[in-house]
């Protein structure tokens, strides 16, 4: 058997670029230079009839607080991350809202970081609708607009850049519980989070006039719309909702942010992140549900899950590891 070494393979590497330098030897030239840029975002499923469309936002890549994870040393966050190859003390989080067509409805479920972080972030978040009109969906031909639940990277993108609607023809529907906690003028002036007040702040300003005209609050354990049921999974906020999405024999989880990122949270569901409003009970949710989906096999479509976020998990130890689903070249 050949033993080839570390060392050998950069010797290999160096006489090949030796190779080029050869007087009889005509390297080759590319025919256009680097693109510089990915392709489109987007991915298609089926769950049964259903046809979804995973279209990523982007991602947000910032240096990790020390209280990142607030009931874990971070060490051990950096242990963890090391474990899946990323960076010490750097957090990359994706987005990926989808987009649901039941053939007599298209719905959006969460809208993303918005135009202006496109903007903001020179097109590294923001993608959205960027990517929902590479995959051939117009913004404008929308129908409903789900929110799961009411934090930033899941409401700003109602606006464009310019205040705007960016769903003009679509109804906004809302968890009833979330609406209720975010909109009371009491519980904005109880708050001494300077997260959770900077959020109520967000809130009022993303729920104009305009966006107010098209909103219609939902109940948990009821569909939303044929084929999307609303599951209450409080912790992350109040009124945090994921989904369960149905058609025929088949089903898939949405489960909106009961983990942030699998390989911390899902991998180490005691771990508590800074921006889960209450923690212990964020915590129970995720087991609940991370006990269901191991159980009962369902897939799982998760938001901070790396694009296209689809997977199975299981159970491991004390914990759960998120196993994702093949990319099939066929819907």
């Amino acid at each position: 058997m050949t033993d080839f070494t570390r060392r050998q393979s950069f010797a290999v590497a160096a006489g090949a670029a030796a190779a080029v330098s050869l007087p009889n030897v005509r390297p080759a030239h590319a025919a256009a230079p680097p693109a510089g840029k990915q392709a489109a975002g987007w991915y298609r499923y089926k769950i049964g009839s259903i046809e979804m469309t995973v279209a990523t936002d982007g991602v947000a890549r910032f240096k990790m607080a020390e209280d990142h994870v607030i009931n874990i040393k971070k060490d051990v966050v950096n242990a963890a991350l090391a474990e899946v190859f990323m960076e010490k003390d750097m957090m990359t989080t994706p987005y990926n809202p989808v987009a649901i067509n039941s053939g007599g409805k298209l719905a959006v479920i969460d809208t993303g970081t918005g135009e202006a972080n496109y903007k903001n972030s020179n097109g590294v978040g923001g993608q959205f609708i960027t990517n929902l009109a590479a995959a051939g969906i117009d913004r404008a031909a929308v129908d409903t607009v789900i929110i799961s639940h009411f934090h930033g990277d899941h409401i700003n993108g109602l606006l464009m850049a310019d205040g705007s609607l960016t769903y003009p023809n679509a109804e906004i529907v809302v968890p009833a519980v979330e609406q209720k906690y975010w909109m009371d003028d009491g519980e904005m002036s109880r708050a001494t989070n300077a997260r959770v007040q900077t959020n109520f702040k967000n809130v009022r300003r993303v729920f104009n006039a305009e966006v107010m005209k098209r909103m219609r609050a939902y109940e948990w354990g009821k569909e939303v719309i044929p084929g999307v049921t609303a599951q209450g999974t409080p912790g992350h906020t109040i009124g945090h909702t994921s989904y369960v999405i149905s058609s025929g024999q088949d089903a898939v989880y949405l489960q909106s942010d009961v983990t942030h990122v699998p390989f911390l949270f899902v991998r180490h569901p005691d771990w508590h992140a800074f921006y889960d409003q209450d923690g212990a009970m964020a915590e129970a949710t995720r087991r609940k549900v991370y006990d269901m989906l191991a159980a009962d096999k369902m897939r799982v479509q998760g938001f901070h899950y790396p694009f296209p976020s689809l997977a199975h998990v299981e159970k491991v130890g004390t914990g759960y590891r998120e196993i994702p689903v093949l990319w099939n070249p066929t819907i």
